[in-house]
């Protein structure tokens, strides 16, 4: 527990129909009690007249709610004040509460951060909970809740108790180890712990090849590329609906890429464009030639304009046939498109659509992270290593770095700078 108490506004901005004040840490009752006079009994709510401490002025008249620790969202005594939400009522409940000592400003994010320190959620929850708030499509919206609710934590925690039984079997194994008259129980006591070390490792690469988070947060990286004056800038326009590329009969107008976020089908999209790919003696080009390549090995999805048989090895390319309405027809495997009129538009985008799908998690699916798919690698990696040798004692000390990395994974250690990182992400009062 913390010796500060800190309180925030934690609803929306003013003017609101109603506005909430929470205040937590250890004089969160006493505070209430100074403002809202005698508090309702815990988890319960209650009319109150909110007066200034000092001048017992009339503020407001708000629902009080009480908690008390541990059970409460940050695991401290907590308060809330549900008062108006005009901007002169906010102030005036925040202007009291300033002048009260042991009080303080929340910082962003310190509420959740209290909430992780306190036990009453792990690094994972925490995770979920900033991608919830961030979440602008309703599928980042289902698999940010998946992992704030604890789907992850819950996972994590039944591969932490069978990791604990496959250590203590080892542990216990170590001990017999030097008993002559038990050879061959000792040998078929290796054989199973090296067999279901290596199913948990196999269970856990399964899930690191689910597909990640990243795509349905930051969007699935469509990049549009080919040689210059192949249609590409147009294209990109055609499907945002609005002129963001330069175009041009110039060869080479595109020296850098330029990006337009996309809502495709209810999929988030990160669409690109990218200089032409040529070989060039002009410097400014050149960086954006090397820039488009590098795109193009990054890219989700290629959609590429030039000729068929040049296209790059890419496991997700789409071959685009640009400027069909003067062109010869599609050679077969390509989709006709025409910027100018629009035709093949809707094909081609209902073929990046169900692309791009297939890299995003199943609303029903809890997707991992970079950070949390680091960390099931290392313990993937120590337990398959486990599985691998015939040394109990080198066995018990990969499943030891196993367990550290599931700490890692819950928050339990090594990971503040992780954590400065995450908290930076929330608002005040979250």
């Amino acid at each position: 527990m913390t010796e500060d108490t800190i309180f925030a506004l934690s609803s929306g901005r003013p003017p609101a129909a109603i506005s909430v004040i929470r205040v937590t840490g250890p004089q969160a009752h006493e505070a209430g009690n100074a403002v809202a006079g005698e508090l309702p009994e815990a988890r319960s709510a209650a009319v109150r007249e909110l007066r200034h401490p000092a001048t017992r002025e009339l503020l407001d008249e708000a629902l009080v709610l009480r908690f008390d620790a541990p059970a409460s969202s940050t695991g401290e005594d907590v308060v809330e004040l549900h008062c108006h939400g005009g901007r002169a009522v906010v102030d005036a409940v925040i202007a009291a509460l300033s002048g009260l000592d042991g009080l303080r400003p929340a910082e962003p994010g310190e509420f959740t951060r209290r909430a992780f320190e306190n036990a009453r959620i792990d690094l994972t929850e925490a995770e979920g909970l900033a991608d919830l708030i961030e979440a602008e499509t309703e599928s980042q919206r289902k698999a940010a809740l998946a992992t704030a609710e604890g789907g992850l934590r819950k996972q994590v925690e039944r591969w932490q108790e069978a990791l604990l039984a496959l250590s203590a079997r080892a542990e216990r194994a170590i001990d017999y180890v030097d008993d002559d008259d038990d050879d061959h129980h000792d040998a078929e006591a290796k054989l199973a712990l090296n067999r279901d070390c290596g199913a948990l490792a196999s269970e856990l690469q399964e899930w690191l090849a689910r597909p990640r988070a990243e795509p349905l947060k930051d969007g699935v990286r469509v990049v549009v590329a080919g040689p210059p004056n192949a249609g590409k800038s147009s294209l990109l326009n055609a499907i945002a609906g609005q002129e963001r590329a330069i175009v041009t009969d110039v060869p080479g107008t595109t020296r850098d890429h330029i990006e337009v976020p996309l809502a495709l089908a209810g999929i988030p999209v990160l669409l690109t464009d990218t200089a032409g790919l040529r070989e060039t003696g002009d410097a400014v080009e050149a960086i954006g030639v090397s820039r488009a390549a590098a795109l193009v090995e990054a890219a989700d999805v290629l959609l590429w304009l030039g000729e068929p048989e040049e296209t790059p090895a890419h496991p997700r390319a789409i071959k685009v046939h640009a400027k069909a309405d003067v062109r010869a027809p599609a050679p077969r495997g390509s989709v006709a498109v025409s910027a100018l009129t629009g035709e093949g538009l809707k094909t081609l985008l209902e073929e990046v659509a169900t692309v791009a799908r297939s890299l995003l998690p199943s609303e029903d699916a809890i997707a991992l992270n970079r950070r949390q798919a680091r960390h099931i690698g290392e313990a993937a990696a120590a337990l398959a290593a486990s599985a691998g040798t015939q040394d109990l004692v080198i066995a018990a000390d990969e499943l030891r770095q196993a367990r550290s990395a599931f700490d890692r994974l819950t928050g339990r250690a090594g990971v503040k700078d992780v954590l400065d990182a995450l908290f930076s992400r929330f608002c005040l009062g979250k």
